[in-house]
């Protein structure tokens, strides 16, 4: 069993940091192992939940259902009253599934200041609207887009959880709001840079998701290294083709929330998309894996976001559209990798 450092050893911050009431929504492994960090790092920590068996078990165990011995202080808070829990915060951190942020932040309306950060980590694209989650915070809640900063990178609860050195970045259209989340996260185990393009740094964390899918199923057939550096090198070009189509800037894609989440997410045996892809790839059925799944696999509803995007902008994303096939319509994931393969031959390019 692996020994996770217990929340009474203490980080120290290399930044200026100031200590902040914050607020996590959601307290699934990332939300939990975030709400760990932060009291560590000195902040007054209360986590919110809509499940009222999750909050019971968290309280009376302080220990999380799927992280084994992530240990919580009593001075972390749970709650299952989320206006309660918003008093007085400074920073609220999304946490919950992507499908669940709208219906979220509708209800924090009215309930926070209008000095408050609100830091995303949800990664998906909703699928009626098209829109990544800062665009669905802004559209749903009564919130300044300055305010919002989301947080993504190459980052598995489980690692960070265990202090493995790990990178992040804090993406905005406002770079005080960015520093700010820089400064008041960073630690000499969790390095966090800033981004103004926050469009580029949410498209590259969620369409990855779609490719890590691909990636399962390579391995669930039995595939190679070889198949695999492909599809990374491809899935990139895919992703970025698409980013710039939108307006997000193509190097964003080379950094932290496009090449080094997308390597993280289709490597790690901690990846929920990537073993969704594995279990398809040897023959099982999307709803039976999803079924007997207790946390999300966010790719899955994003695969759909995705195809429906790239006809919109007429762009040709293939690995997206082989992962939709198998997905949506059943198709059968060997003769869908054939079908890549045999496309007609062209120059290979950047994007």
């Amino acid at each position: 069993m692996i020994n996770y450092i217990q929340a009474n050893q203490p980080i120290d911050s290399r930044k200026q940091m100031t200590s902040l009431p914050i607020t996590i929504l959601g307290c699934g492994a990332w939300g939990g192992t975030i709400a760990q960090y932060l009291d560590e790092m000195g902040h007054s920590v209360t986590a919110w939940s809509k499940f009222p068996e999750e909050i019971n078990h968290l309280n009376s165990t302080r220990k999380h259902p799927f992280i084994s011995d992530l240990v919580f202080p009593d001075s972390i808070r749970f709650s299952i009253d989320l206006h309660k829990s918003l008093a007085d915060a400074g920073i609220v951190v999304i946490a919950v599934p992507s499908h669940s942020v709208r219906a979220v932040i509708k209800e924090i309306n009215g309930h926070i200041s209008d000095a408050v950060i609100i830091v995303n980590l949800s990664k998906g694209i909703e699928n009626t609207t098209l829109m990544t989650m800062s665009q669905v915070i802004a559209d749903e809640g009564k919130i300044e887009p300055g305010n919002i900063v989301t947080l993504y990178g190459p980052s598995h609860a489980e690692e960070v959880a265990l202090r493995m050195p790990t990178t992040l970045v804090a993406a905005g259209s406002s770079m005080e709001s960015a520093v700010i989340v820089q400064n008041n996260f960073s630690s000499e185990t969790l390095r966090v840079y800033t981004s103004s393009d926050i469009l580029g740094v949410e498209l590259g964390g969620s369409v990855k998701n779609v490719i890590a899918i691909a990636a399962g199923i390579i391995d669930g057939i039995g595939f190679g290294d070889n198949t695999k550096a492909a599809l990374i090198t491809r899935g990139i070009s895919e992703i970025t083709r698409l980013g710039e189509k939108m307006g997000a800037n193509p190097d964003t894609f080379s950094g932290l929330s496009g090449v080094g989440d997308l390597i993280v997410t289709c490597l790690s045996k901690h990846s929920r998309n990537r073993y969704v892809g594995e279990e398809i790839g040897k023959g099982r059925k999307l709803k039976e894996i999803l079924d007997e799944m207790e946390m999300v696999a966010e790719g899955v509803k994003t695969t759909e976001s995705v195809y429906q995007l790239q006809n919109r902008h007429n762009i040709s994303m293939p690995i997206s559209t082989a992962v939709y096939k198998v997905l949506y319509r059943g198709e059968n994931a060997k003769k869908v990798v054939k079908e890549l393969m045999t496309r007609d031959l062209t120059i290979e390019k950047r994007y």
